[in-house]
């Protein structure tokens, strides 16, 4: 269930007018996912999501680049990609719908063009692991966003959601096991260094 004051901050930022985005950012399996598509689906049809995932560097650039058992890291991301699609979500014309892309985890790819935002969507909500990070081209991030939320849940709920959703998607329990170890928690520590960064921290207690 959606915190009270989650609501009341995501309506306030309706409230203001114009197109106003909306940034929950957290460690792999808080449920961010979960989060930002019951806020939507609570705002209605003035509200959307664009996750950050859609910019993971396709499977064939990681092999390329050397760094396919670390997918996940902040550098396989298209970071600067993403910074560029929420300037146009912000600044968008009048009448212009902005096609962003989808990750698929079914297949570990991102599809081009896949969610079409649409004039009428007035806010529109992003998550993501590296929302609020200090490196790179991710302080671009943050300068679109009206609003960054921090989502925080109870690590061995976080380890279990993680657990669950590798193994649901074709890794072995011991396979799932090794990637959180290896890949997600190394990239949590991270992520949870940012969460000061954050306008809100979200109580969260629902699975991914």
């Amino acid at each position: 269930m959606i915190p009270e004051q989650a609501m009341r901050r995501a309506q306030a930022l309706l409230d203001r007018g114009g197109r106003r985005l909306l940034g929950i950012a957290g460690e792999p399996g808080a449920g961010k996912s979960t989060l930002a598509q019951q806020l939507a689906q609570a705002l209605g049809a003035a509200a959307m999501v664009v996750p950050m995932d859609g910019f993971h560097l396709a499977n064939a650039q990681l092999q390329r680049l050397g760094r396919a058992e670390r997918k996940g890291a902040p550098d396989t991301f298209d970071a600067a990609g993403y910074v560029a699609l929420l300037a146009r979500i912000r600044r968008a014309s009048p009448g212009e719908t902005v096609y962003a892309p989808a990750f698929h985890r079914e297949i570990e790819e991102p599809i081009a063009g896949e969610i079409a935002v649409p004039p009428q969507v007035t806010l529109v909500i992003t998550e993501g692991n590296y929302l609020l990070l200090a490196e790179d081209a991710w302080p671009g991030v943050r300068q679109h966003l009206d609003e960054v939320w921090f989502v925080q849940v109870d690590p061995a709920q976080r380890h279990a959601q993680l657990l669950e959703r590798h193994m649901r998607y074709g890794r072995s329990r011991d396979e799932a096991l090794a990637w959180i170890e290896h890949t997600d928690e190394p990239n949590a520590r991270r992520i949870a260094a940012t969460a000061a960064r954050a306008d809100f921290q979200v109580p969260w207690g629902a699975q991914v």
